[in-house]
């Protein structure tokens, strides 16, 4: 509950002030609204209104509005202001897909007459539902019970029911309209960034870009009937969240759990216990470190098995080349059918990428590796994709071990706003921490941001160490940027800890 009451006495100059310069920003940035100011005595709450909206549709303006979570403090106000300022479906900007059959890049129209194109954009558990598959529908319409094709995954899916979703009920629809956003009950392979329309004419929505994690820890259930929810708990996390990864690891027999920071892998904890009931304990975080080559090499690899059972044989030559660490992997083949046969490339391919996923220095995956396949020998009989497989996994490890191996890290992109007074010391515990400051700028009442480069191995506790640097008055955000080289300080410390 909220109420409207007259501006108090003592705040009535600061408030008539501050309208002022909004105004006068407006003006500056809307021709049009800028002849009306000259020209009229006052502005009224519709003018405003009117343009702030026309700025906002053509991203030259955004509208910012004070509240708070706590309390809900100001939540009717940004309510008004998404009616207000923000455009319907008809008003925003064109949205470009790819035809899939072509290739080629096609207008998306909003329009209740075309086919229907969807976007997944959310998955949710609900204790009472089970699973929701939120979505955009930017053409066509939808009805409950229709049959989607998902363009991305390709295959069919069956719309269940239709929810249009309240802050605290659901509302079930038979049909949903260009526009509308819902969540939709009985989708089972869909997840976040996949395309829903009809086969026939079938489009791809550009997708979302999910950042690999880049750290991890190992979780366990603090008893046997937590042992038996903690899977199926976590995959329900993992289909909701793209950036969340599970994996066991087959040596320590550990389920390891990756995220994309030590606050990401805490609320995965937390929502462990109070959504699913299940008790976990979790170990120290663990960076996600990578390896790499640095030189070019060619080297050779062959399986060939005479004694006993079906006798096979291929022989396979690489060429190992550096990328940069933004590229994950690339592989091209260069020898000829008669060399090679096409229906055992595939097989070279995925013996070179499983070989790929435990480097030779302390067992982390590789990535910015070119593979070129330069030489081949096979038998007629004796060739199969299985020796062929394991020829080329034999090549790549032959040729990573000599091909100067080293290690990267993840490297965060950094800001710290902080209050000028404490910047200096915050800047050298940033240099302290191996990060390269980028830049430094001014900010209101005060404050200065830093921009910075810094591994992730050294912001552990940042957020402890930067309230106590500044009195809490600092605050950080970091982001992953790229991976980095590490010094062979810590290529050699890694090795031990793998060694253990």
């Amino acid at each position: 509950e909220y109420e409207v009451r007259a501006v108090p006495d003592d705040m009535i100059n600061r408030v008539t002030e501050y309208r002022l310069k909004l105004v006068e920003a407006l003006a500056d940035l809307d021709d049009d609204f800028a002849i009306t100011y000259l020209d009229s005595e006052e502005i009224s709450e519709s003018q405003i209104r009117e343009v702030v909206r026309r700025l906002t549709l053509a991203s030259l303006a955004t509208p910012v509005l004070c509240g708070s979570a706590f309390k809900n403090t100001g939540v009717q106000p940004l309510l008004d202001g998404i009616v207000d300022y923000l455009p319907s479906p008809l008003e925003a900007q064109e949205t470009v897909a790819v035809d899939v059959a072509s290739g080629v890049p096609t207008t998306v129209l909003v329009n209740d007459d075309t086919q229907p194109t969807a976007l997944v954009f959310k998955i949710l558990t609900d204790p009472h539902v089970g699973q929701l598959t939120f979505l955009r529908l930017y053409s066509g319409v939808v009805k409950s019970g229709m049959r989607l094709y998902n363009s991305s995954r390709k295959r069919y899916e069956r719309v269940g029911r239709l929810l249009k979703m309240h802050a605290n009920k659901r509302e079930e629809v038979k049909e949903i309209f260009a526009g509308d956003i819902v969540a939709v009950v009985g989708l089972k392979e869909s997840t976040t960034g996949d395309t829903l329309c009809l086969k026939e004419s079938a489009v791809l929505l550009e997708s979302l870009e999910i950042p690999e994690p880049v750290i991890g820890v190992a979780i366990e259930p603090l008893s046997q009937s937590d042992q038996e929810r903690l899977q199926s708990s976590l995959e329900r996390l993992a289909a909701e969240d793209p950036t969340f990864q599970i994996k066991n690891d087959e040596e320590s027999g550990q389920t390891i759990i990756s995220g994309m920071g030590e606050l990401h892998l805490e609320i995965i904890v937390d929502r462990l216990a109070r959504e699913f009931k299940v008790n976990a304990n979790v170990g120290k975080p663990q960076v996600a470190y990578r390896e790499t080559i640095t030189t070019s090499i060619e080297c050779q690899g062959d399986f060939i098995r005479q004694d006993g059972g079906h006798p096979r044989y291929a022989k396979v030559g690489l060429k190992l080349e550096p990328l940069s660490a933004d590229q994950t992997f690339l592989f091209e083949n260069q020898v000829d059918s008669e060399e090679l046969p096409e229906e055992f490339i595939a097989s070279v391919r995925l013996g070179v990428i499983e070989s790929l996923l435990a480097g030779p220095l302390a067992g982390y995956p590789m990535i910015g590796v070119k593979v070129l396949v330069i030489s081949a020998d096979w038998h007629e009989a004796d060739s199969d994709e299985i020796a062929f497989k394991l020829a080329a996994a034999n090549a790549l490890s032959n040729g990573v071990r000599v091909a100067a191996p080293t290690m990267l890290e993840p490297v965060m992109e950094v800001e710290v706003v902080a209050p000028c007074d404490f910047i200096g010391d915050i800047m050298s515990d940033i240099n302290a921490r191996r990060g390269r400051i980028q830049g430094l700028e001014s900010r209101s009442a005060g404050m200065q941001a830093i921009s910075a480069f810094v591994p992730l191995a050294e912001m552990f506790g940042y957020a402890t160490e930067i309230r106590s640097r500044s009195q809490g008055r600092a605050t950080y955000s970091m982001q992953f940027n790229s991976y980095g080289p590490v010094t062979q300080k810590i290529v050699n410390k890694r090795i031990e800890y793998s060694a253990l």
